[in-house]
C-alpha cells in the first residue's frame, strides 16, 4: 500500500515559526498556535515539512485506503494562512458566513492574516471540525 507523504515529524515548530519569512503571518501563526492549543488540547507537532498539526486520528476509507493524519491544523503558506478543518461538518457554511475574509477549499480555509478573522468563529471551526472527525474515526 501507498505510504502517506504527510507524515508526522519530529522537527520543530517553534523553528519552523521562526523561519516564516513574512513578519505577519509569524506573528499570526504564533497566536493561532495558542488557538489550536486551547481548543483541542493537543500540542502542535510538525506534519512533513509545513503543516502544523493538533492531535491524530486513524482513517481508512472504503476505497482500502488509510493512514494518520492530524485532527486539524495550519500551514503559513507563502500567499496564505491554511486552516486545515474537517471537510464538511454541521455547522461549517454557517460559522464561515461570520468568519470574516477568507477562501474556502472542501478541507482547508484560506485566510490573509489573522486580523481579518473573528477568532472566536476560528475557535469554534477547530471545535466542530474536531468532534466531527473523531465521531467518524473513533480514537482507540
Amino acid at each position: 500500500m501507498k505510504q502517506n507523504k504527510t507524515m508526522e515529524t519530529s522537527n520543530n515548530v517553534k523553528a519552523f515559526i521562526d523561519n516564516v519569512s513574512d513578519q505577519t503571518k509569524r506573528n499570526d501563526s504564533i497566536h493561532i498556535v495558542e488557538i489550536f492549543k486551547k481548543i483541542t488540547g493537543f500540542e502542535p507537532k510538525m506534519w512533513g515539512a509545513s503543516i502544523i498539526g493538533f492531535g491524530n486520528y486513524h482513517y481508512k476509507y472504503e476505497s482500502g485506503h488509510e493512514g494518520n493524519a492530524p485532527l486539524t491544523g495550519f500551514s503559513p503558506r507563502k500567499d496564505s494562512i491554511v486552516l486545515y478543518l474537517g471537510v464538511e461538518f454541521k455547522i461549517k457554511d454557517q460559522l464561515l458566513k461570520k468568519f470574516g475574509k477568507h477562501k474556502a477549499g472542501k478541507g482547508c480555509v484560506y485566510i490573509k492574516k489573522l486580523e481579518d478573522i473573528d477568532t472566536i468563529i476560528l475557535e469554534k471551526l477547530i471545535s466542530a471540525s474536531v468532534e466531527n472527525i473523531l465521531s467518524k474515526y473513533p480514537t482507540t
